[in-house]
């Protein structure tokens, strides 16, 4: 595989994997992620798992595409990333409102996955964009688009 795309397979699947240890430790020990315990902050977390389940999905099919050398790496990144910016600033919003993050260790970890999902998502389309032509023009060799 060529270099340009090892590095963006790795950061698809680790991002994945963060998006799928947060919601399993939401579930399974809420304490070492939840900021408060209040019904509206519970409820409201609770209204993401199936929208960060599309962003995993979207990563996975852009780690899978980009290893097929398929051109459709560029709509799952683009589409991931515009998951990334929506529910990043649904997040950070509710967390302004509601002064999330000044609130102990737990605040700052909300803090941390807001900025790690808006610069994940501003790079994977910064990656996406600066090499489209690259993938589209491999697509064309044989790497097949769509597949």
């Amino acid at each position: 595989m060529n270099d340009s795309r090892v590095r963006p397979v790795a950061v698809c699947y680790s991002l994945a994997t963060i998006i799928v240890l947060y919601w399993v430790a939401w579930f399974s020990h809420r304490s070492l992620v939840a900021s408060e315990s209040s019904p509206v902050y519970v409820s409201f977390e609770q209204a993401f798992p199936v929208a960060d389940g599309f962003i995993v999905l979207f990563l996975l099919l852009s780690a899978r595409a980009l290893r097929r050398r398929s051109s459709s790496a560029v709509l799952f990144l683009l589409l991931g990333a515009g998951a990334g910016f929506y529910l990043g600033g649904m997040d950070a919003l509710y967390d302004v409102e509601h002064g999330i993050w000044s609130r102990g260790s737990n605040g700052l970890v909300e803090l941390a996955i807001n900025v790690v999902t808006f610069a994940a998502a501003a790079l994977l389309t910064r990656w996406v964009w600066a090499h489209r032509r690259e993938l589209d023009h491999v697509a064309g060799e044989g790497g097949g688009a769509g597949q």
